[in-house]
């Protein structure tokens, strides 16, 4: 999920002009605020801030409608409007309505960046931020605004701001998961090789990491395929990981890599197992060429459960999401996007309890959370700033034609090694 990307508008070689630039945006923020009723006390006595009147909560969506992930975009676009209109039904949140403002950056970070400065001074938190490079062409400017950011992405990187939120697992923990389930499930033994084919950048820098970790522990060793997000056809890093001998894949990169490389590795007579990280898949590539090949060899490692689970909480959003939007695929994006809404919503409402909906009470409610609990997957603890939310991953696989095109295999469970890791890493 990773491109280069230029540096965040607040630059260190200039850090003298961006704080001068940055109080005197603060006081044209605050003038504008107060004459359009966003800041001071309500008629209720809740304390607002930017995004908040006396009648709505603004919440913007920094998002892919266009570019790479459009598919993924739009699902949880749909995901997130469908919890605003239940949230809204049901008289809204702290007396006031919630309307989501979406903007569509079509994986450029460029347009990512200005697409932020238009929205955030109108609006009090982002429960969705897709791709690792934009959050962190963002991270300052979030950071300076102290707004409550959920990324849709999971590079480690991203950890350590108290304002920036990577919900579930990140793709290292995810990798040794993968390693750990191919190793207990005797797909692979110690002095066999790995391939991990890994999208250049944050996302698979990060990935790399854990699998490198992981089959160091195990006695195996790793050979990298660096790609591209732009690279499609992965013929010829089929071939380099045939040459090497490996014994199983990790693919850390999109679906479109992922159909390739399991449809070109089953012509070639590379039949090994394949793993991947959860943003690697979607149920549309069920319905490509490559979907026996997915089928027979690929599992998928998630902090997510499969849509198809059959948690109430999950077969209740399905059923919600399947009439509200007829017709429209039922993917991991839509649980991924309805979940990231329940919680910025939980935050909402223990910020309203607390008597103020400024930006930092919105933070402070959300690093209260220990245990967090939507009935979408396992609880998570948003205590721990530089920690990942949760160290529990499932393990699935594809399947044609369950709801969502993935079934569980393996139920959420922390990867042994994993606290090991965390403590190694600092």
């Amino acid at each position: 999920m990773n491109v280069t990307h230029p540096r965040p508008r607040t630059t260190r070689t200039a850090a003298l002009a961006a704080a001068l630039a940055a109080v005197l945006l603060a006081g044209t923020a605050c003038s504008s605020k107060a004459e359009s009723g966003g800041g001071g006390d309500a008629a209720d006595g809740v304390k607002a801030g930017p995004g908040v009147s006396e009648k709505h909560i603004k919440l913007g969506a920094l998002t892919d409608l266009t570019g790479p992930y459009a598919t993924l975009g739009k699902s949880i676009v749909q995901a997130q409007q469908m919890w605003a209109d239940e949230t809204n039904a049901a008289g809204g949140i702290c007396g006031r309505q919630v309307e989501i403002v979406v903007k569509d950056h079509g994986y450029d970070v460029q347009k990512a960046v200005t697409a932020y400065a238009d929205i955030s001074p109108d609006v009090v938190a982002l429960p969705q931020v897709i791709g690792s490079p934009v959050v962190a062409a963002l991270l300052d400017d979030i950071e300076r605004d102290g707004m409550l950011t959920f990324p849709q992405a999971w590079a480690a990187s991203l950890l350590g701001k108290d304002a920036v939120q990577v919900l579930g697992t990140t793709y290292d923990i995810d990798m040794i998961a993968a390693v750990d389930f191919l190793t207990r499930t005797k797909k692979i033994a110690k002095g066999d090789t790995i391939g991990h084919v890994y999208f250049e950048g944050d996302y698979g820098a990060n990935a790399l990491e854990g699998s490198e970790w992981a089959a160091e522990q195990a006695g195996m060793k790793v050979v990298g395929q660096k790609i591209k997000a732009t690279d499609t056809d992965l013929t010829a890093q089929v071939s380099a990981l045939t040459n090497a001998g490996v014994k199983a894949v990790l693919i850390s990169a999109g679906p479109a890599q992922t159909a390739s490389l399991a449809g070109v590795a089953a012509a070639r007579g590379l039949r090994v197992p394949i793993v991947s990280s959860a943003p690697g898949y979607s149920p549309q590539l069920m319905k490509t060429p490559a979907a026996p090949a997915l089928e027979a060899m690929v599992h998928v490692v998630s902090a997510a459960p499969a849509v198809s689970s059959d948690l109430p909480g999950v077969k209740k959003m399905v059923a919600s999401y399947t009439k509200k939007y007829p017709g429209e695929p039922v993917d991991s994006g839509v649980l991924s996007g309805y979940n990231a809404a329940q919680l910025i919503g939980a935050d909402l409402k223990k910020a309203c309890e607390g008597g103020s909906l400024t930006r930092e009470a919105v933070v402070k409610a959300h690093r209260s959370q220990k245990n967090a609990d939507t009935g979408l997957g396992t609880p998570q603890n948003f205590t721990f700033v530089t920690e990942p939310a949760s160290r529990s991953t499932y393990v699935l696989k594809p399947a044609a034609k369950a709801v969502g095109g993935l079934v569980g295999v393996e139920d959420a469970h922390e990867a042994p090694g994993v606290d090991a890791y965390l403590a190694a890493r600092g």
